[in-house]
Formats: C-alpha cells, structure tokens, sequence
C-alpha cells in the first residue's frame, strides 16, 4: 500500500457531521431540517469531487468511490426535495457500494502487511461506532413498529456517529514516527 495524503479531510467530515445534524433535526422535527441536510449533502459531493479532481493517479477503484458518493449525494438531495425517481440513484448506488466493498472493503483500514495497527483508544472509539451504527438500525425498526423509545436511541445513534466522525476535529492526535500526521493506507 502506498502513502497517500488526503486533501479536504476536515472540511468532508464537517460535512458529514452537518448532514447527521440534519437527519437528527429530521428525525427530532425541528425546523430548518431540510436545509441543513441539502447543504451537508451538496458540501460532501462538491468536496468529494475536488478531492477526485485533485488525486494525479486515478485507478478504477477511485472512479467507483466517486460514483459511489455521487450518486449517494444526489439521491439524498433527491430524496430531501421530494423528487420522483430516486430508484435509479438508489440502485448505482448499491452497485458501486459492493464494488467498492469487493474491491477495497475492510482492507482500506489495515496496513501494508494486512494487520490492523488498532490502539485502545483507537478500538474503544470504533466500538463506539458500531453501537452508533446499532442504535440507529434497531431505532429506524422500533420508529417504523412505533415503539416507544424509538426516537432516543435513533437520536442517540446518530449522536455518537457524529461523534465518531467528528473526534479528529476536536481531539488532536498525536504524530508517530512510523506514519506521518494526516496521512493514510490506501490501497
């Protein structure tokens, strides 16, 4: 794997926190809603296509990721302004996210010798993840059954993937010898 270093790293994952802060204004019914998710989901795909723009050495795997978010972007933005058709981005989408997954998947998080290079605070921060990711799908299943409670945990997942997402912007890290700061594995 070669090193490569990422150009719009913070501005995307502010992006992505204003989008969650937006699908939580949705899900809570708080006015402005709408907005602050069109503007997260137009900010991620601007921002993402600069980033594609940007990169000098294009492989198929960068085009699948740009497909991936393109369509993902488009269809939300579809889906926020209530727009027929969403479908067809819906199926791209998962087209792209299983080659992408195929091509890259969990490998786009290990090392040149394919083993994850994970500290405690690193592990504890993605378990964190994966309880976020877990209170949103079982609070999405108990919103649709309409149980009570439903809302907390849904709140409550996507405030810990904000969270997760936004734990580099507040908390620096600090530089290793080994990797230098702000710069990335990638296949």
């Amino acid at each position: 794997m070669s090193k490569v270093k990422k150009i719009l790293k913070l501005p995307l994952r502010i992006s992505i926190a204003v989008l969650l802060i937006g699908m939580l204004a949705k899900i809570l019914e708080w006015s402005y809603a709408k907005e602050i998710m069109l503007v997260g989901f137009s900010a991620i795909a601007i921002l993402y296509l600069f980033r594609f723009l940007k990169k000098s050495d294009k492989q198929f795997i960068d085009y699948t990721k740009l497909v991936l978010i393109a369509f993902w972007a488009t269809n939300g933005i579809f889906r926020v302004l209530d727009f027929p058709y969403t479908l067809f981005f819906q199926i791209i989408t998962a087209i792209a996210f299983v080659t992408w997954f195929i091509m890259e998947g969990t490998a786009y998080f290990l090392d040149e010798d394919r083993r994850a290079k994970n500290s405690v605070g690193q592990i504890l921060w993605n378990c964190l993840l994966v309880v976020g990711t877990l209170g949103v799908i079982a609070g999405t299943i108990l919103k649709v059954l309409d149980w009570d409670y439903a809302v907390h945990l849904l709140s409550l997942g996507i405030t810990l993937i904000g969270a997760y997402v936004l734990k580099d912007v507040f908390v620096p890290s600090s530089p290793r010898e080994e990797e230098p700061n702000n710069e990335e594995y990638q296949i």
